[in-house]
């Protein structure tokens, strides 16, 4: 006997397939009542009582007169009785009572038949409540197929079918074609009308939510906005009222999809969103590009507006997406990059089957880099890291995600060189990505000798591990402040190049390959102005840009750690790759933007404030991806910079002269050192603070 613990467990198990049944019994009944009507329509609803036969067409004895069909004749049956009703004597009422002896004899062979190929197209298993066309397409085929199935059946065992009283149909069943097609016709509306329904009474008696209705625009009223709104009909509890569509296309103007109306086109869409108290925009374009988004915050930029995207447009028009899924437009939509295109096989060949270690492992581009290198299934994955939370999350993550992946966590300090070579002694990694470094520009411009120990004495170690251990590759992680560098940050980073760049000019051909890989800032990263943004947003304002014309390249995490592993794979030793970053953004642009996202007004509801540009910091980062020393590859956001790099001594030389300076020398003597190393490199401690620029006009607020 079930327990009342078991019930859970006996509901889940049985479920289904009761739920299956009472679907089953419940076609069986639409079944009989369609087969009814059919009869009934057919004969005008005379329908003579079981108890009170009346006159029977085979019952009337018709004296042949002039050229009444006769034996042999089509109409006259082996029974010698005529087949047609038309031949009841003249005052006669109702159906003949063989008539519905026939529809008895009929209906359980039509039920059967049904059932069956109802069931073959899975008719029971779907939820009445998300019921579509295509569930009124397959209602169509079944009832067809079965429909044919039914008249095949119904002439063959006319004429090959057992006598009276010994079959399921017998030689003596008469079925008017046109009950077959009444039956057909009532099969499809009373199948896909009763699941239409239970839709309609399921969506017209949904609660309210407690927090009102947000009025919301869906922008597209195409395919993907047909989808949107008819999924926000399906929520279980009512939380939009859609005040209109807004579509650029002028033959849509005026038209209504399920009741709402296109009301305009985009560049109208602030004063749409006026007019219609509007909240809440839904952006439900296949594939929207970026200057198509831009363009869409641009017009709206002065109204408290949410702005919300779908992602997977196509499974949206297929039904396979839930709408709660709506996510917000953030930052890196208006970015609009391409997703990359990876060279599966030839990373594959780099990673697959490798013991990878990623030193930094916790950070931003550390962790992704992890997540990147895990799909690709390393023999084993080290995670070096010298933050130990940081370590805990990803370690944890990864192995969530890939149970079948080894995973070691390394707690180290890339600065400890006894420690680092222990680790690469036990684990002998074939593939190292180094991406530890201090990367906060104003912090290392306080800090410059940790920088110095960090960036370059860590880095250091990390490469002498690398090919001490026999490493097949080491991946430098670098970045775009390394070029004419204004910033300790930056100059600590070119001289890391260096020094790489100097081991590989003495490795043979069977050593470690060493490649640099450099890019430009990337949205999200711990620290950057993304971060910060979204936080000052939170609070109120203000939000604080350096300088108006600052501007800076800017990449998602993903698209950047998928760049290095391929540059990685694909570069030869000794060699700076240049990623392709696009067009440089503006921080003041990337602020209003943020702000309007937000659902607030740029100057208006947050205030944007200049601080001036901090010690270190440039208004304009270099990455350049042509000229005569810029070469293309074979993946075209890939670039090769050619330069001349120094000899091993000279670096060596360098690197003890920094030694000497990095625990207790001045800022300025750590300046005059590093310059030594890199001549290129022009300090920037003091940059006047930039007036207040004119605040652009903003719309009034009502």
């Amino acid at each position: 006997m079930a327990t009342q613990s078991d019930t859970p467990g006996l509901s889940r198990r049985y479920g289904p397939a009761l739920r299956h049944l009472y679907v089953g019994v419940v076609h069986v009944l639409l079944f009989v009542l369609s087969l009814w009507l059919a009869y009934g329509l057919r004969y005008e609803f005379q329908i003579p009582p079981l108890a009170d036969p009346i006159v029977d067409k085979q019952d009337v004895d018709v004296e042949p007169l002039g050229d009444f069909p006769g034996p042999g004749d089509k109409d006259y049956n082996k029974n010698g009785r005529f087949d047609e009703i038309e031949l009841l004597p003249p005052g006669s009422v109702g159906v003949p009572e063989s008539t519905w002896r026939d529809f008895w004899e009929l209906l359980l062979f039509v039920v059967v038949v049904k059932l069956l190929v109802f069931g073959y197209f899975r008719m029971y298993a779907g939820w009445w409540q998300y019921v579509s066309i295509q569930d009124l397409v397959e209602t169509f085929k079944a009832s067809h197929i079965s429909t044919a199935i039914i008249l095949v059946g119904v002439y063959v065992l006319r004429y090959l079918g057992p006598p009276p009283g010994q079959g399921l149909i017998t030689t003596t069943v008469q079925v008017p074609d046109t009950v077959l097609i009444i039956d057909w016709a009532g099969t499809i509306a009373l199948v896909g009308g009763l699941r239409f329904l239970v839709r309609i009474i399921r969506e017209g008696s949904r609660p309210v939510s407690p927090a009102g209705l947000t009025r919301v625009l869906i922008i597209g009223a195409g395919d993907a906005g047909e989808g949107v709104l008819r999924e926000l009909y399906r929520l279980p509890v009512e939380k939009y009222h859609v005040v209109g569509f807004v579509d650029d296309d002028p033959r849509k103007r005026g038209m209504r999809i399920h009741g709402v109306p296109v009301v305009g086109g985009v560049d109208d869409l602030a004063e749409i969103a006026q007019r219609q108290n509007a909240e809440e925009v839904v952006i439900a374009l296949p594939k929207p590009t970026r200057d198509e988004l831009r363009r869409i915050i641009e017009v709206c930029k002065g109204q408290r507006l949410t702005f919300r995207i779908v992602p997977g447009v196509a499974d949206l028009i297929e039904g396979h997406l839930d709408v709660r899924r709506l996510r917000e437009v953030d930052i890196n939509d208006l970015l609009g990059r391409d997703p990359v295109e990876l060279d599966s096989e030839n990373i594959g060949h780099f990673l697959t089957g490798k013991v990878v270690l990623v030193t930094g492992a916790g950070g931003s581009i550390g962790s992704e880099l992890c997540r990147q290198v895990a799909a690709f299934r390393p023999e084993r994955l080290v995670l070096l890291e010298q933050a130990e939370n940081n370590l805990f999350h990803i370690d944890r993550e990864l192995r969530a995600c890939h149970p079948d992946l080894p995973v070691v966590a390394v707690i180290a300090d890339i600065c400890d060189r006894t420690r680092l070579a222990a680790v690469f002694q036990r684990h002998r990694p074939d593939v190292v990505f180094h991406a530890a470094a201090h990367k906060h520009v104003p912090m290392m411009e306080i800090n410059p000798g940790e920088a110095i120990k960090n960036n370059v004495f860590g880095s250091r170690n990390v490469v002498d591990m690398a090919r001490e251990t026999g490493a097949d590759a080491l991946v430098l992680i670098s970045t775009d402040k390394a070029v004419n560098p204004t910033s300790v940050m930056g100059c600590t980073k070119r001289i890391t190049e260096m020094y790489c760049q100097a081991v590989s000019s003495e490795a043979g051909a069977d050593e470690t390959k060493f490649v640099i890989v450099r890019f430009g800032n990337v949205l999200g990263s711990a620290g950057s102005v993304v971060p910060i943004f979204r936080e000052q947003i939170a609070r109120g304002g203000p939000v604080t840009v350096t300088h108006p014309e600052m501007r800076r390249y800017f990449m998602t995490i993903p698209e950047a750690t998928q760049l290095v592993i391929q540059a990685g794979s694909m570069g030869r030793t000794g060699q700076i790759m240049l990623l392709d970053m696009g067009e440089p953004v503006k921080i003041v642009d990337l602020a209003r933007d943020m702000i309007t996202l937000s659902g607030f007004r740029p100057e208006v509801d947050i205030e944007i404030e200049f601080l001036g540009v901090r010690p270190g910091e440039k208004l304009f980062e270099e990455l350049r991806t042509s000229g005569e020393d810029v070469l293309p590859t074979h993946h075209h956001k890939i670039f090769v910079w050619q330069n001349r790099g120094c000899t091993r001594e000279e670096i060596e030389e360098a690197l003890q002269r920094l030694a000497e300076v990095a625990d207790d020398a001045s800022p300025e003597e750590i300046q005059a050192a590093l310059k030594s190393v890199v001549p290129e490199y022009e300090p920037r401690n003091h940059v006047a603070r930039p007036a207040q620029p004119p605040a652009a006009a903003e719309p009034k607020s009502n």
